[in-house]
């Protein structure tokens, strides 16, 4: 089964450009992607619950990933989407990465980055986890 990817914008700052390119190189891959535009914290979660997706891609160019990601992350636990991966690309200063890790982002992916590895990370992620899903027996507490 493929991966399914949903990438969204918070804010409305317009610069898509780097998102749009991700979904397309992604979908070129073999995943399924749904580019989701843009969202509030909410409706991402919501909309990548009702994609059922494995991974929701944020991507932030205009500054708001201390207040967003956060709460992003947040409705998606409290909407039962803790097993979705979170990952974030665009200009993250190297003082808000910790900050963003905390909040549960499992990548981060800066201007430059190659697709390639952007796709081979999501890949190895969804692995990860789906092999960490696997090894709980039946029956155990998770």
């Amino acid at each position: 089964m493929p991966i399914r990817v949903a990438i969204f914008k918070p804010g409305l700052d317009s610069h898509y450009r780097g998102a749009m390119t991700v979904t397309r190189h992604l979908a070129s891959r073999g995943m399924e992607v749904v580019y989701l535009g843009n969202q509030l914290p909410a409706g991402a979660a919501r909309a990548a619950l009702q994609e059922d997706v494995d991974v929701l891609g944020i991507s932030s160019l205009s500054g708001n990933h201390r207040e967003t990601v956060p709460a992003v992350i947040a409705e998606l636990r409290a909407q039962g989407g803790e097993d979705i991966v979170v990952v974030l690309g665009g200009i993250i200063p190297d003082i808000d990465r910790p900050l963003m890790f905390d909040a549960g982002v499992q990548r981060i992916f800066g201007p430059g980055t190659p697709l390639a590895h952007i796709a081979e990370e999501i890949a190895l992620l969804v692995g990860e986890r789906d092999a960490a899903e696997a090894s709980v027996p039946i029956g155990s507490p998770s």
